[in-house]
């Protein structure tokens, strides 16, 4: 689950499965990408827990 961010980043985008949870998950949003880490929580979500990532920084795509 990822958690901070922009806000227009849907909810549907949000949850995502994830191979390792040291690496950091990176997301294609508008003109970059937005980077969320593994914080160490877990949140339930209908019944289930998910590793939560915190948003952590973005980067541009050069022109």
């Amino acid at each position: 689950m990822l958690a901070g961010g922009p806000e227009d980043l849907g909810e549907t985008a949000r949850v995502r499965e994830v191979g390792d949870l040291a690496e950091t998950v990176k997301v294609s949003f508008a003109s970059g990408y937005e980077h969320f880490a593994h914080s160490g929580e877990t949140a339930e979500i209908d019944g289930y827990r998910f590793p939560v990532f915190q948003w952590c920084g973005q980067t541009r795509i050069a022109e």
